[in-house]
This record gives C-alpha cells, sequence and structure tokens, in this order.
C-alpha cells in the first residue's frame, strides 16, 4: 500500500528531514539516504544559499515538501501568494505530494507561527475540507494532512480527533500524513488510548508516517523533535505499517540535532519494524484464510 494516488504513487522508503547542520557532509560526502523532506516555507525565496543548497542536492536525492503554514483549519481564505510561491517551488523539486498541518493558526491576515488545534465539528471539518479541496486544485499535487499534537481541547468539540481527521479527508479527498508520535503526545496530554486512533482511521489514506520524540514534564509531554523516539512510538509506529501496509517513511530531529550519521541509523530502524510489522501482518491474513477455508 505503499504507493497509492494520496502521494503521487511514490514509494520512497525512509528519509529525514534535511536540516543545515547537515548540509556540509550531505552535500561533500553524498550518503546514501532514501529521501529528503523539506520544510517549504525554508526555500520559498527567490534566491540565495537556501536554493542553492537545494539544487545540489536534488541532483542527487528525492526530496518531498511539508509545509508548516497553510492553515487549512483558519476561517481566512487560503492566501493567494503563499501558494504561488508555494507552486514555484513545487515546479523545482517535483515533490510528487506535499504534506502540511490540520491545524489553523492565522486571523485576518496575522500569522501566530503556531499549529493551533482545532474543534472537532461538522462545520469546521466542511470548511476545513473546503480549503484542502482548493488548494489541491490550485497546486495540482495531491496533499497529506497531518495530524498535530494539542495540549488543549475544546468543550464545543462534537467527535474525537481521529473522527474528526477521517471526516475532514474524506470530505477533502485528500490524504494522511500520520503522525504517530503526535498521536502518543495528545493521547498522554488528554488521557485517550492512542491505538483506539490508529485503529481507526482511513488507513488505505496514509501517504506517509511520521516518527520524532519528545519531552516529558510534570504535568504533560511536549513534541519537541529534540531526541530519538522512545520505544512505545516506534511500537505504534510498528502496529501503523500493520494496518497501512509499508509507507513513506520519516524521521523529523529539530533541536538538538547530532551527526548525519546518527539521525540516519535512528531513522534507519524503521526498516526492523516494518519487516517484522509486514510479517505479522502476513501471518495473521493466512491465518484468517486457513479459517475460512475450514
Amino acid at each position: 500500500m505503499a504507493a497509492n494516488r494520496f502521494n503521487g504513487y511514490s514509494d520512497l522508503g525512509v528519509g529525514i528531514g534535511l536540516r543545515i547542520p547537515h548540509y556540509r557532509h550531505i552535500l561533500s560526502k553524498k550518503p546514501t539516504c532514501d529521501w529528503f523532506e523539506i520544510i517549504s516555507e525554508n526555500y520559498m525565496c527567490d534566491a540565495g544559499r537556501p536554493l542553492e543548497v537545494l539544487d545540489q542536492i536534488l541532483e542527487q536525492y528525492k526530496v518531498v515538501q511539508h509545509g508548516v503554514s497553510i492553515y487549512f483549519g483558519s476561517t481566512d481564505p487560503l492566501n493567494r501568494e503563499h501558494l504561488k510561491r508555494l507552486k514555484n517551488l513545487i515546479k523545482r523539486t517535483k515533490t510528487p505530494f506535499l504534506s502540511d498541518h490540520l491545524c489553523w493558526g492565522s486571523v485576518d491576515g496575522t500569522y501566530s507561527h503556531d499549529l493551533l488545534p482545532m474543534p472537532y465539528t461538522f462545520a469546521a471539518a466542511k470548511v476545513t475540507a473546503r480549503k484542502v479541496r482548493e488548494a489541491q486544485d490550485s497546486l495540482e499535487v495531491p496533499i497529506c494532512v497531518e495530524n498535530v499534537s494539542s495540549y488543549a481541547e475544546f468543550h464545543a468539540s462534537e467527535m474525537t480527533e481521529w473522527e474528526f481527521l477521517s471526516e475532514v479527508v474524506e470530505l477533502a479527498d485528500c490524504g494522511i500524513l500520520l503522525d504517530v508520535n503526535n498521536i502518543y503526545v495528545s493521547s498522554m496530554n488528554h488521557t485517550f488510548n492512542p491505538y483506539d486512533y490508529l485503529n481507526n482511521i482511513p488507513h488505505d489514506r496514509v501517504g506517509q508516517i511520521h516518527v520524532a520524540g519528545h519531552s516529558k514534564y510534570e504535568k504533560y509531554i511536549l513534541d519537541t523533535h529534540d531526541h530519538a523516539p522512545i520505544d512505545p512510538v516506534w511500537q505504534m509506529y510498528g502496529r501503523a505499517i500493520e494496518l497501512c501496509g509499508r509507507t513513506n517513511t520519516l524521521l523529523e530531529w529539530d533541536a538538538h540535532i547530532p551527526s548525519f550519521d546518527e539521525v540516519h541509523e535512528t531513522a534507519l530502524k524503521a526498516n526492523d519494524f516494518i519487516a517484522r510489522s509486514l510479517k505479522n501482518g502476513n501471518a495473521r491474513q493466512e491465518r484468517r484464510h486457513a479459517t475460512v477455508a475450514v
């Protein structure tokens, strides 16, 4: 199920985020890496060092764009100038699909630069889905929306977060960037079973998976991306692969960034879970077929 229409039929493997501390190593050593994810907004410029580096990376590697500021959940209309710049970058990278977050973050043209949680209402889902459709039509590439970590909830919510995510992607006919660390963080902060989330989304719409580390505080945990994922997050990743099949996977490491080799080696741990989960999934399928035959 790795390649589907929601990720442009791409089967990329396991990648890492392209980050400045690794530029020199990547450009000089040209290490093996299945693919890199870039933060689109870091390269939406007309010229300069970021684009020079990106062009050199594109000569050697596959690149997928991940955004942080479309804000599908804001009630403002889509920012057409932002979409225009995004589309120019898409032409440059030839990204097979694009992702951004299921959140809001702007009001009347003022941007918070935060990924703010949404009220899980049918009205909000309808507005959000319409904007995802508009963005897809404008950008002419498939879009996957990513579930965010959250630290507050709305009394107005009419459904669970996973029901809201499902409602939006079905109405928008778009894909999901499933962040298993974000599910874990939100489940700890809001006391729900993270496997209820994993088990009850449309798995055939998952085009990419994120894994990452977080930080634990006295009363909450925070999505910090500043160290390797903990074992419970990897276990959730394994379950996600069982449900979704082998899927484009990316390790996020955005603070206290260690060497390229350490980040890449940590990311490749995903391959062990992919092999194990697919083996378990196949075994269960064979048992089901045997039961039916009897």
